[in-house]
């Protein structure tokens, strides 16, 4: 028998799929956002940038940013009844709205 791999990016074939007209690199502007403390964010992983990508559970979770860190910031959301502090690099992050 083989063994199926359970990696990182496992059972996440459509989350992390881009629509055709979006494929390739993200502008240069999504990785120079920047975010003030208290912010709210959503978390929307782009697939073609593999640095500071959170886990596929996280993607669509809105959160509020706590801290930079290097050049991630972390940012506090609720994952169930629990509350998650999670570090992703600006280019997995959108202003809410």
């Amino acid at each position: 028998m083989v063994r199926r791999s359970k990696g990182l990016r496992s059972k996440s074939r459509h989350v992390l799929q881009k629509r055709k007209r979006e494929r390739g690199l993200s502008p240069i502007t999504f990785a120079l956002q920047e975010f003030n403390v208290g912010e709210k964010v959503n978390i929307v992983i782009n697939p073609s940038i593999h640095g500071g990508m959170p886990h596929h559970r996280f993607h669509g979770k809105t959160g509020d940013i706590l801290e930079r860190r290097g050049d991630a910031y972390i940012v506090k959301i609720r994952d169930g009844n629990k509350l998650k502090d999670i570090i992703v690099r600006p280019e997995h992050l959108r202003k809410w709205k």
